[in-house]
């Protein structure tokens, strides 16, 4: 099966488990999708206004555009995950880490403490394991207190079937056993998610002008770019990022049309290569669509990881069944 008839078909929600899972800080709904898709029925939380709205639009559980805090009250679920805001530990979001008002951890902690989830899963930028890692070992210790067994990795995307190379570190709290899906070495590319659309100019494209051609020259020359920042379809994208998708910058996602001219990267385009699949429809205007890509968690690697969880709840549930023979 080909990458777009794969997400196309995998990624729809699909009901078949009792177990409820909340989404924190659930954005479009990337992660969530994942889930419901593995058969688990969810529900969301999401302060940005279009970014719910498209979460209602497309999955099968409600969201509440709410803006969590720590007097929040939760309902009850099997599972938590979420991805609370990464800017205070990204290279682009300035690094004020703990002291960033954007920090999400506390209130994620905090909902783990009132749910007493099974299992627990949230996504993050790479930098929480590096600049930021005595943070990291701090959170770790607060989760492990809680009585959780916790697990980590630094996952790429790309690994996992998604044409972007597009790395993330996944936490997974538990009380049995939990396995990372396995990674594969075959790479999807961007011709496999977007050929379709790569040599044309559909309605809607925009071009880069000479003056915008002019500027990125300089910007690779300065940044000594060894290949231009298009996109090439033998290969993944780079990650997709607010920043390069919404703005137009020298490091701008875009396509090279056979006859020279470079277009900025459509939002079905950008969808593709997040793998979202292509009946999946974004709310709000053009920027507010592309932050919600950007944002988001890939519905694929998702999906895999919501696998995984399943796997890892019915170890416990055998665990217990073990335990009540003794």
């Amino acid at each position: 099966m080909n990458y777009i008839s794969l997400i196309n078909k995998t990624l729809q929600p699909a009901i078949t488990e009792k177990a409820t899972v909340l989404d924190l800080f659930a954005g479009c709904g990337g992660l969530s999708l994942g889930f419901e898709a593995a058969g688990f029925k969810t529900t969301g939380f999401e302060m940005n206004p279009d970014a719910a709205e498209t979460y209602r639009k497309n999955l099968k559980g409600d969201c509440y555009t709410e803006k969590l805090d720590l007097n929040f009250e939760y309902p009850k679920a099997t599972v938590v995950i979420g991805g609370p805001p990464c800017q205070p530990f990204s290279v682009g979001g300035n690094q004020k880490g703990i002291e960033d008002t954007r920090n999400g951890f506390p209130i994620f902690i905090d909902a783990i403490r009132k749910v007493k989830p099974a299992v627990f899963l949230f996504e993050n930028v790479r930098g929480l394991l590096y600049a930021n890692k005595w943070y990291f070992e701090i959170l770790l210790e607060q989760l492990k207190d809680l009585g959780y067994l916790v697990d980590h990795k630094l996952v790429n995307a790309v690994q996992y079937g998604v044409p972007q190379n597009r790395e993330r570190l996944v936490v997974v709290g538990h009380h049995s056993t939990f396995t990372f899906p396995e990674a594969s070495t075959k790479k999807v590319t961007v011709g496999d998610a977007i050929s379709d659309w790569m040599t044309k100019a559909p309605l809607g494209s925009k071009f880069l002008t000479p003056a915008q051609d002019l500027y990125i020259a300089n910007y690779e020359k300065a940044s000594s770019c060894v290949n231009p920042r298009d996109l090439y379809p033998d290969r993944p994208s780079r990650t997709l990022t607010c920043r390069n998708l919404a703005g137009a910058t020298g490091d701008m996602h875009r396509v090279k049309l056979p006859d020279g001219r470079r277009r900025r990267l459509l939002v079905r385009e950008a969808a593709r290569l997040q793998s979202f699949p292509d009946n999946f429809q974004f709310c709000g205007a053009e920027t507010s669509q592309y932050y919600q890509i950007g944002n988001a968690v890939p519905p694929l690697l998702a999906f895999k990881l919501a696998t995984a969880v399943k796997e890892c709840l019915a170890s416990k549930a055998i665990t217990i069944r073990k335990s009540d023979k003794k």
